[in-house]
């Protein structure tokens, strides 16, 4: 019984190192094809972030100095302000980064015992002024709270204290999407940025970037649509684009239409149609549409979005049409 039990860890043993040993430069290139370019293209520093020049100017100065003030960063998903922070702290830490960051998702612990318990702990921490390779450093660490719209008043609350107490030995940079939803004591102690959605040629230069280092293939109307479907959000087009790319395989183009299949827009001819029919004043033909229409699965919510912006571009509709369409859909949006 003990030959078998150690015959059979031995076999195990040796078919575990031979599978390692063969499949090992493929294995590699799976784990290197496995990282999200969202992350592979992250930026390494302050000057990689895209656009946002003024403040990438002000973050530069400050770096300069090694005197970073407590930051409040505002705007919409994906124009690269947790991405701004944490460039702007392997700049200022090099090595020591990860002991000196503390990154908590506020929308996952937002409340106030995490406050009290991990910020408060980390905050107290003293530290030195030079890495470990010798190089000097700021003698502070940088608490990164995503996210920090969704914390409660509490915890906000205990965060203003404990900003005020920790100042010397901790900065706070706050990251979210409606500023509005912090507290004045807070707001009044961060120097605050407003990220704006990226514009159409910045995203487009950084998807010919990505497309120009992984080998891939697309048709040139393929750029444009992806900037239309993500809205200003870096982060979105990225996804997109690699997910597309997975879908299609290494070898093949991507075309306007695996995008539009990928992203579940719908094809403005759809809106089109669905205009006309409306336009007749046939109520059976209607629905046999809308069922129809239906079967095909999109969204809802981005079916009704497509088809307010269609309505509000559309030249062929009076001021007056419009305003009562979009009533209704208005009406539509709150029950859907």
């Amino acid at each position: 019984m003990q030959a078998f039990l150690k015959t059979g860890r031995t076999t195990g043993e040796s078919s575990s190192a031979g599978s390692s040993s063969e499949a090992g430069p493929s294995s590699a290139k799976r784990a290197k094809h496995s990282v999200p370019w969202v992350e592979k293209y992250r930026p390494r520093s302050v000057d990689d972030v895209v656009e946002q020049a003024e403040v990438v100017a002000v973050l530069r100065e400050s770096l300069s100095t090694t005197d970073l003030p407590n930051l409040l960063l505002y705007g919409p998903p994906g124009t690269g302000k947790t991405s701004t922070i944490l460039a702007a702290a392997r700049q200022l830490f090099g090595d020591m980064f990860k002991e000196r960051i503390l990154e908590l998702n506020a929308s996952d612990d937002r409340g106030i015992a995490v406050i009290r318990n991990k910020v408060k702990t980390f905050a107290q921490l003293t530290a030195s002024g030079t890495r470990t390779d010798g190089k000097p450093c700021p003698p502070f660490k940088i608490v990164i709270l995503d996210e920090a719209d969704a914390m409660t008043h509490a915890a906000q609350a205990a965060l203003r204290r404990t900003m005020e107490k920790e100042t010397k030995t901790t900065r706070f940079c706050l990251v979210c999407n409606y500023v509005s939803r912090i507290i004045e004591p807070i707001t009044s102690r961060c120097t605050k940025f407003r990220f704006k959605p990226l514009g159409e040629e910045k995203i487009i230069e950084r998807l010919r970037y990505i497309c120009g280092q992984e080998n891939v293939n697309v048709d040139e109307g393929v750029y444009k649509d992806i900037v239309d479907i993500s809205g200003g959000d870096l982060r979105r087009a990225i996804t997109t684009l690699q997910s597309c790319y997975r879908l299609k395989g290494a070898q093949a183009r991507i075309e306007r239409q695996d995008i539009l299949e990928m992203s579940g827009v719908v094809p403005e001819r759809y809106l089109t149609e669905f205009i006309a029919v409306c336009k007749s004043s046939n109520y059976s033909k209607l629905e046999e549409y809308v069922q129809s229409l239906s079967y095909d699965a999109y969204s809802v919510g981005q079916l009704f979005e497509q088809l307010t912006e269609y309505i509000v571009f559309n030249d062929g509709l009076t001021e007056k049409q419009k305003a009562i369409i979009c009533e209704k859909l208005g009406v539509g949006i709150q029950y859907n």
